[in-house]
């Protein structure tokens, strides 16, 4: 199956995308069977090949959801823009270290509101039990 979508290219923190037309099973960087267009997201600008675009849509090649937000914007597509899914980004080794401890240390609050809840149970018991007895 065919699919649009963003090829990165460009310096390092200075990012510009080929949109490219690809199998899906390929990587986005891999061979492509045409490029329809650029982006750069820096200047916001954009060149698209329109007839391209739409001779491959046609042909039932489907866009990626940042594809088709871009040819939404740019009116080659009509519709609703689609929500983007995002990766989560991966934390860092110092923050999973905090996270570590942090949880560690709501471990031992939980155990220590346990206790607490225990023998206030206790507690209660044994002064019912003292009631009894006195009636």
């Amino acid at each position: 199956m065919l699919v649009i979508r963003f090829s990165r290219v460009g310096r390092h923190n200075h990012a510009q995308y080929r949109i490219v037309v690809q199998e899906r099973s390929k990587t986005p960087t891999g061979k492509h069977i045409a490029i329809v267009g650029s982006y750069d997201p820096h200047s916001k600008q954009t060149v698209l090949k329109e007839e391209l675009i739409k001779e491959y849509l046609s042909n039932g090649a489907q866009p990626s959801d940042s594809v088709y937000n871009l040819l939404v914007t740019n009116g080659i597509i009509k519709g609703e823009k689609r929500a983007v899914k995002l990766p989560e980004k991966k934390k860092s080794s110092e923050e999973a270290e905090n996270s570590e401890e942090k949880s560690e240390e709501v471990k031992e609050e939980e155990k220590a509101e346990e206790k607490k809840e225990s023998e206030e149970s206790k507690d209660s018991s044994k002064d019912k039990d003292s009631d009894k007895k006195e009636e």
